[in-house]
């Protein structure tokens, strides 16, 4: 199969860059999902572990690719909320 396959690249040559395009964003879809996979904090694999993933989350540590602007203070009736659930 893997030689038909370069028979029929070598024969058809517009194919190429299809054949490119495609691969190249089915790694670049691979790579975000791999990058989703370990570096967010809301992917989460192991549910039992820890069930509530976000509450280790740094808030001085920005969560986006880009971030512009952003500054993060604790809303009070949030954290009132919080102490009491706990």
């Amino acid at each position: 199969m893997n030689s038909s396959f370069f028979h029929i690249l070598k024969t058809k040559k517009e194919l190429i860059p299809l054949v490119g395009i495609v691969s190249s964003a089915a790694a670049g879809a691979l790579a975000f999902c791999a990058y989703s996979l370990f570096s967010k904090s809301d992917v989460i694999i192991n549910k039992s572990g820890n069930p509530e993933p976000w509450e280790n989350v740094d808030p001085t540590k920005p969560q986006k690719l880009l971030t512009v602007h952003q500054k993060w203070k604790p809303i009070e009736e949030l954290e009132n909320v919080r102490k009491l659930t706990k």
